[in-house]
């Protein structure tokens, strides 16, 4: 990826903040979802991987024998997974487009290596940022089900949707009314 992906890498960032944001309204909208245990740990994956890639990218220590992090409710990993928005956008802002091209060493990879039976390539920054909105968005689509599952409304959060409905920025303040 070059650095004249950066405005595209960008937009997909704002729009996985804006679909993170609509999804946990719709999660706080549907009562019974903020018990749901599935749903949770869904979440949890989601937002942990967010927040591990951002470790990285920032060259920050990274300690795989401290676990995952437990939220003792759904309020507060939403509130945990919000704050990751103003950081990685603190990072992008303040980043030199050149890096983009740069290999990132993933600490986790040779726990997949060795899973895997194989060698990965080394990605690129940019590659990187690539998956965490692609990642995200996946696990989004688990999310939205489950929440449908168990009785709940997904929003649409496509990224056309985003696009028609103007690039709304997100909004995490508003209450838990599911977004059509």
């Amino acid at each position: 990826m070059d650095t004249s992906s950066f405005a595209v890498l960008r937009q997909l960032i704002r729009h996985m903040e804006w679909a993170d944001a609509e999804v946990w309204r719709a999660v706080q909208a549907h009562e019974p979802a903020g018990r749901d245990s599935r749903l949770r740990e869904l979440l949890t994956h989601l937002h942990v991987v967010q927040r591990l890639f951002l470790v990285v990218w920032q060259k920050q220590p990274f300690d795989p024998s401290k676990g995952r992090p437990e939220f003792a409710t759904a309020a507060d990993l939403r509130a945990w997974a919000r704050t990751y928005y103003p950081e990685a956008n603190d990072f992008l802002d303040a980043l030199d487009r050149q890096v983009l091209t740069e290999g990132v060493s993933m600490p986790w990879i040779e726990s997949f290596e060795s899973q895997l039976g194989r060698t990965f390539s080394t990605p690129t920054l940019g590659e990187t940022m690539f998956q965490v909105t692609s990642h995200s968005t996946y696990h989004r689509g688990q999310v939205n089900a489950r929440l449908r599952e168990i009785g709940g409304e997904p929003p649409l959060v496509d990224y056309i949707a985003w696009i028609w409905f103007g690039r709304p920025e997100p909004d995490w303040s508003r209450p838990g009314v599911a977004a059509v």
